[in-house]
């Protein structure tokens, strides 16, 4: 039996610990792997690599992936998703897992419809993918946030400045929500929880008033913040995606202009996918590599691997069709809690 992987969209920690456990379980049970690289790209072009045990073994702690990755929409390109079906059955190919976030499993999904033995295996830095409690790489991203806060910290208290973090979070706020609350942030500004600058503003004076020297405030980038200009740029990838940054800069000057506090702004921007993934990634991301092969084993086609609660089961691949996990209202009350 020969079993195709591949690794689409971002790159995030704790990819290769998925591969390093698809491996190890398939070769256990007599099967071959084969790396598609470059994610859907590599399926069009049929660029791939044989995996083995021997190289994989060690790989868990590394960021990135070792299949590389790609923004590439079959659906975009002329006859893109009649070629990965030639070339899946050209690869001789049982089945493929496919690990990424919700427009690469949207593609999975539409090949699982097109009856190709699909598997999907979660993965969004901004843990927005609908059917998943927790994706992976999302703690690695969240621990490297609130690092960043600890650190602005030392220098706003320094300085008496207000600092403006801007972090990862399209459509969802769910890493600004969580380093927020981690980090101890005064404001929290998520796509789902927007303010204005006057909202902003108010509470900052107010903390200073009662003795507050310094402030830290946290954004997503996909926070529309009312009274800012748009920061989305008219350049958009294979999926239709803008890409986002600034709003940070754009807050800091905002808040800067109404209260005439020294205030500046910090973006972690690609800092916040990049390096080892922490233990509890690594974790996940073994028993997710682990649990799509028992779905190969059973051959339980056009699945995911999902978390809910503390238990790894099987969730229909189409879920992630049907829109984005955003930040409940009680999450983010906590972080509210300390706007005062």
């Amino acid at each position: 039996m020969k079993i195709g992987i591949l690794t689409g969209g971002g790159d995030c920690p704790g990819l290769n610990a998925v591969i390093r456990a698809v491996v190890a379980k398939a070769e256990a049970n007599g099967f071959e792997v084969l790396g598609i690289q470059g994610g859907w790209k590599g399926l069009l072009e049929r660029e791939t690599r044989p995996l083995n045990y021997a190289e994989a073994e060690e790989i868990f702690a590394l960021g990135g992936t070792i299949l590389g990755t790609s923004r590439t929409n079959p659906r975009k390109i002329d006859n893109g998703v009649a070629t990965c079906i030639n070339n899946f059955k050209a690869l001789a190919l049982d089945a493929l897992i496919a690990i990424g976030g919700e427009d690469t499993l949207g593609f999975a999904a539409h090949l699982a419809s097109e009856g190709l033995p699909m598997i999907g295996v979660p993965k969004t830095i901004d843990n927005d993918l609908l059917g998943t409690d927790f994706t992976f790489g999302f703690d690695t991203a969240v621990s490297i946030a609130t690092d960043a806060i600890d650190r602005l910290r030392t220098t706003a208290k320094s300085h008496n400045r207000t600092m403006v973090l801007e972090l990862m979070g399209r459509h969802a706020g769910w890493i600004a929500t969580f380093a927020g609350i981690a980090g101890g942030a005064d404001v929290v500004i998520t796509p789902e929880h927007s303010m204005t600058v006057d909202e902003i503003t108010a509470i900052l004076k107010q903390q200073r008033q009662r003795g507050k020297g310094y402030n830290i405030v946290v954004v997503a980038e996909g926070a529309e913040i009312k009274g800012l200009g748009n920061v989305a740029s008219e350049e958009t990838d294979a999926f239709g995606h803008k890409r986002l940054g600034g709003i940070g800069e754009q807050l800091a000057n905002a808040i800067k202009e109404k209260t005439a506090l020294d205030t500046r702004a910090t973006s972690l921007g690609h800092i916040q996918r990049g390096g080892s993934p922490t233990a509890s990634d690594r974790i996940l991301s073994t028993r997710y590599g682990l649990f799509a092969m028992e779905l190969v084993l059973k051959q339980d086609f056009g699945k995911m691997a999902v978390l809910r609660g503390n238990n790894i089961e099987a969730e229909s691949l189409q879920r992630v069709r049907e829109g984005i996990k955003t930040v409940p209202d009680e999450f983010y009350a906590i972080a509210k809690q300390f706007f005062c």
